[in-house]
């Protein structure tokens, strides 16, 4: 038997990570910038996040939701006093894209609706219904097709206004479009957005899978615009690498026996990560951090020539090319042994390094990338 396909591979093989470099089969060191999708929130191998994994591996590493879990308590209330949601509850699961169906179906329950408001150049995952509400046809199977998702441009108030009614069940949108090039929802927009969602009694939610867990310098990214949707999904930054997802429920949709359900979620491993993951967000301060160094790399990038455009918050940054992107992402990764990401938008550079890198790191990428900026105008 053959793997499945689907994914075009770099001819990379790490075997090794610490902090924000790994290393792979040859010897050959790389500088992170891109996280696994921004799933590395605090560094490789970091020694607190490896203990709570092994410290729990050594004691009991599964059994079902069908018993007590205490680790689960234990983590929503850390998640609510770190994230400020003290008053919500948390189901947990596996994925983002896990976390946007439990979501979507929370809604339906709540209101009894099946209309869903999505946005161009969203991404919500492979599932059912969070592929649905993606705005990429390649990637919606027939099966898929959902004639109750409606995509309205970003940040446009006069086609939402239109749009949304008392037929509406959800709007769901992301805290930053990650997959779509690093968009950024206005505070105008999603004070609008919940607005008009309390008026018609609509769940809003918001999906904070990529922009969470403090990568935007806060710990949710819609926490600039002050708002409250009333679900909240989160999983990229959440374990490190180990996989856990959550979603953050409102009190006014009531819980019932059977509603949710997941065999892996909320392990006794992923708690153990998870929990890891938040005492060293805290103990680090890597919020503030991820504020201070995304704000030094964007400075500096201003003095370049080729970038049309930056985007983004904290450490989770679009740069914008004048040209295609590809080559320059082939060239920091071969030449200079440094990952960084994609996004449907061709000419967008993704970063999504860890939480925990300085200004050293910001430094070493930012000369690399000038260096291949310099030989791109050279080339034109």
């Amino acid at each position: 038997m053959k793997t499945f396909d689907v994914y075009p591979l770099y001819n990379i093989t790490p075997v090794k990570a610490e902090g924000s470099y790994v290393w792979d089969n040859k010897g050959e060191k790389y500088l992170d910038f891109y996280g696994g999708h921004a799933v590395i929130s605090i560094g490789h191998s970091h020694p607190a996040y490896l203990n709570a994994i092994t410290t729990q591996l050594n004691k009991i590493g599964f059994y079902s939701n069908a018993v007590q879990l205490p680790l689960q308590q234990e983590l929503a209330e850390k998640l609510g006093a770190v994230s400020g949601y003290n008053n919500y509850n948390l189901f947990l699961c596996n994925s983002g894209a896990e976390a946007n169906e439990n979501a979507l179906k929370l809604a339906s329950f709540y209101n009894g609706r099946k209309k869903i408001i999505a946005f161009k150049g969203s991404f919500h995952g492979r599932t059912s219904l969070a592929v649905g509400a993606t705005d990429d046809p390649k990637i919606i199977a027939p099966v898929n097709q959902n004639p109750n998702i409606v995509f309205l441009p970003l940040n446009n108030e006069e086609a939402f206004e239109k749009e949304i009614d008392s037929k509406t069940c959800a709007v769901i949108i992301e805290g930053i479009q990650g997959v779509g090039g690093i968009q950024t929802p206005s505070p105008a927009f999603l004070n609008k957005i919940q607005m008009l969602c309390k008026l018609y009694n609509v769940v809003f939610i918001l999906d904070e899978v990529q922009s969470g867990y403090g990568r935007s310098g806060k710990f949710f990214a819609h926490q600039y615009a002050g708002i409250q949707p009333q679900l909240i999904t989160t999983a990229k930054g959440m374990g490190n690498g180990f996989p856990v997802a959550g979603v953050l429920i409102h009190p006014d949709i009531q819980a019932k026996h059977g509603m949710l359900g997941t065999t892996f979620g909320g392990n006794y491993l992923a708690c153990a990560a998870a929990i890891a993951v938040l005492d060293v967000i805290e103990k680090e301060k890597l919020m503030e951090n991820a504020l201070l160094i995304g704000e030094y790399i964007k400075q500096q990038l201003k003095g370049y020539s080729g970038i049309k455009e930056i985007r983004g918050t904290g450490l989770m940054l679009g740069i914008e090319l004048e040209t295609s992107g590809e080559q320059v992402r082939k060239q920091l990764l071969f030449e200079h042994k440094i990952f960084t990401g994609s996004s449907s938008n061709k000419n967008t550079v993704r970063l999504l390094p860890a939480l925990n890198i300085g200004v050293t790191e910001a430094t070493v990428f930012l000369n690399a990338f000038s260096q291949v900026m310099s030989n791109q105008t050279i080339q034109a």
